[in-house]
Order: C-alpha cells, then sequence, then structure tokens
C-alpha cells in the first residue's frame, strides 16, 4: 500500500506513485553500473586472474555493495512496508535453517554427483589459499546476489509486481558482464567477433541464472540461499532431461513459504496483485 502524500487528491497521488516507480529502472541500472565501476578503482595493465587485480577489485566491489542497501532504502522509503530494509534483503533469521540447506539441495539435484563431489573436494582442497578460488566462491556470489537480487528486487517489486521483477533483475546482471569486452580487447585474447559472441553467451547464461536465483531469493526471502546456489554453481548450464524434471518436480515444494515463514519483499507487491 502506497502512502497518501498530505495535500494531493487522487490524481496527485496516482502521479506521485507514477513518479517513484520510473525511478526503479533507472535507479536499478545506476547500481549496476557503480557496481562495474568499482571493479576498476585502480587501473591496472595485469590480467584480471592475477592476485593483485582479484584483491583490488575485492575491495571495490566490497564497497559497494556496503552502499548498496542504502540505495535499496531510500527508494524503498517511498512506500509503507512493515519489513525493514535488511528483512526485504533477505537478511533475518526466520526460516534460515531451511533457507541454507534446501535452496543448496534443489540446485545440486540437477548437477552430477560424482563430478560435483569431486569438484567440490577440490576446492576445499585450494581453498583460502587461493585467491581465485576465493573471488569465484565467496566474494562475488556474496556480493553479486547483495546488490542483484538484494538491493534490485525490493525496488522493483513495489513498481512492477514479483513476477516482472524476477525476470527484470538478472537483465541489469547480464549487462553488467559486458565490462569484460574491453578487458578481452585490451589483452587481445581473441578476435572481435569472437569476443562479441563469448559476450553474448555469458550474457545470455548469466541472465538465465539470475532468474533462477531472482526466483530462489523471492521465494524464500533469504539472500543466504541465492548466494550458496551461485557459489555452487557459478555458474553451471543445466544438464540432463531426467534431472531437469526432477528439478522442476522440486522447485516449488522446496521454496515453499511454509519453511521460511512469512516473505518480507512480498509486502512491496502493489496491490491488489499481493499472489507473491
Amino acid at each position: 500500500m502506497h502512502r497518501a502524500e498530505p495535500g494531493h487528491g487522487l490524481i496527485g497521488q496516482v502521479e506521485f506513485a507514477h513518479t517513484k516507480c520510473w525511478l526503479c529502472v533507472p535507479s536499478c541500472f545506476l547500481l549496476a553500473c557503480v557496481y562495474v565501476g568499482g571493479l576498476y578503482v585502480w587501473r591496472s595493465s595485469l590480467p584480471r586472474d592475477h592476485p593483485g587485480t582479484i584483491k583490488r577489485r575485492c575491495a571495490g566491489v566490497l564497497l559497494v555493495s556496503a552502499l548498496s542497501p542504502a540505495c535499496s532504502k531510500r527508494h524503498i522509503s517511498l512506500f509503507q512496508v512493515d519489513a525493514s530494509v535488511w528483512e526485504l534483503m533477505g537478511v533475518h533469521l526466520e526460516g534460515f535453517v531451511p533457507a541454507v540447506v534446501l535452496p543448496l539441495l534443489l540446485t545440486m539435484v540437477n548437477q552430477r554427483p560424482p563430478t560435483q563431489i569431486k569438484e567440490l573436494e577440490r576446492r576445499i582442497q585450494l581453498c583460502f589459499g587461493d585467491v581465485v578460488w576465493l573471488r569465484n566462491q565467496v566474494v562475488a556470489p556474496l556480493m553479486e546476489e547483495l546488490v542483484f537480487r538484494g538491493a534490485m528486487l525490493p525496488m522493483l517489486v513495489p513498481c512492477v509486481g514479483p513476477t516482472a521483477a524476477i525476470f527484470m533483475a538478472p537483465l541489469f546482471f547480464g549487462v553488467a558482464h559486458f565490462h569484460h569486452i574491453t578487458e578481452q580487447r585490451r589483452l587481445q585474447k581473441a578476435s572481435m567477433r569472437v569476443i562479441l559472441l563469448m559476450a553474448g553467451l555469458q550474457f545470455l547464461y548469466t541472465t538465465v541464472f539470475g532468474s533462477f536465483t531472482a526466483f530462489i531469493f523471492r521465494r524464500i526471502g533469504h539472500i543466504v540461499g541465492p548466494v550458496l546456489c551461485h557459489s555452487f554453481c557459478n555458474p553451471l548450464l543445466f544438464s540432463y532431461a531426467m534431472e531437469a524434471l526432477l528439478f522442476l518436480l522440486l522447485l516449488f515444494p522446496l521454496t515453499d513459504l511454509f519453511f521460511y515463514g512469512a516473505i518480507p519483499i512480498c509486502s512491496l507487491a502493489p496491490a491488489p496483485a499481493r499472489a507473491c
């Protein structure tokens, strides 16, 4: 339910609500740009997997991610909701244990267990001694989910509804990966045609994967679930038909609100369509 502005009639309230909603998309786009900008605060000629580059970029995105709740709060404050900005971003305790276990289980169902177990063992062995591992499995999943799901979905849900937000937020996530074009071009690792083809494919699978984690976040109301799924996949394309069938069969049961309680972000869904 939107707050009524003092001294405004019905037309004024409608215009005010439209103004608020027009701001959500450019705000999300700006947040995505600032996130990418955090990767380039310190200019360097070193490749992206060099330890020095990784450490500087992690520091940059950590700073941007720390500021993202303020950006989300500024937009959410325009709407009347009972939940705090942290609850809306998926940081709360109710239903925390199922949020840790069930979405990860759902993600693992759709992968090849022996391969993934071996890969998990290898990653654990490398673990914290490898800055590339830290970036790919810890920093990137945590920061990207916090910004592109936790901060953006509460900004989009009041204006476009929960279902459309699931598919809109990942577009910003996909676009944010286009900065790799500049980097690949600078290192001259491939022709421009190949670089653009790779960028297009990356946009496709990051957007699809982002829709999956956005769906998980909307269903369970916790950011920890998407973070763990992201870390586990980072990202992997969906595979065999039987695995996909089992995945779809478990998709709604394992994300049912029976396990997680009330979903804070659903309080932002525009009335009367509260089917969140």
